[in-house]
């Protein structure tokens, strides 16, 4: 690059430079140049005086950004901010790419009191039938549109395990794998099953029969 464009507010990138830095000023010294900038990565003051030849190998930004991207990846990009703000705007965003119809009680608990409080613990006890599932899969589907959930464990009675995760993947596209006593003939299987997936469902009597406790604290938060 010339002189002439090392303009404020420009930004250059190059061997120089261990990141890509933003022009305050230029000030010429005979044939060199005295740039100063700031780091985009670490707000760091560079002012590095440069010659000829080590401003040729800088790049700079065009001063008009051309618009010849790719359209497709924009529009996905733009699709993802909006859904990673929507939560901000629809207090009920969950329930738009849920396929349930829940019943007032369960908005009541889930928007009303469960996403109230600042540390979200709770035990949800209603009769048989009241939706339960359905409570918890609202809770869950917010919590990770808000990106407060990596990864999930879902502890049920044995008889239930396999409705649980028919429910879970028809009615809020999340599939669980369920770790049973296969996994965990050796501690370390829980280890490598947690790395590798981001949401796991045991049985509840495997774990206190088969001393499954025993690996779960292996399963990194």
């Amino acid at each position: 690059m010339h002189l002439d464009q090392l303009k404020p507010n420009v930004i250059v990138r190059g061997p120089i430079f261990p990141e890509p830095v933003q022009v305050i000023v230029a000030i010429p010294m005979g044939t060199s140049v005295k740039l100063v900038g700031k780091g985009l990565n670490t707000n760091q003051v560079h002012e590095p005086i440069l010659n000829a030849e080590q401003l040729a190998q800088l790049v700079s930004t065009p001063e008009k950004e051309p618009f010849d991207g790719d359209p497709l990846r924009f529009r996905l990009g733009i699709e993802a901010l909006r859904l990673g703000l929507a939560y901000e705007y629809d207090p009920y965003f969950s329930l738009s790419i849920a396929r349930v119809d829940p019943l007032p009680h369960q908005l009541e608990a889930v928007y009303d009191y469960f996403l109230t409080m600042p540390r979200i613990r709770f035990l949800l006890a209603d009769d048989p039938g009241a939706g339960k599932t359905i409570m918890a899969g609202l809770l869950l589907k917010e919590l990770k549109i808000r990106g407060l959930v990596k990864r999930t464990l879902i502890v049920t009675p044995a008889n239930l395990t396999f409705q649980w995760q028919r429910e879970m993947r028809d009615k809020f596209r999340e599939a669980f794998d369920v770790v049973g006593r296969h996994l965990t003939n050796a501690r370390n299987k829980y280890d490598d099953a947690a790395s590798g997936l981001g949401r796991l469902e045991g049985k509840l009597d495997g774990i206190e029969r088969h001393g499954e406790q025993g690996a779960l604290p292996g399963i990194a938060p």
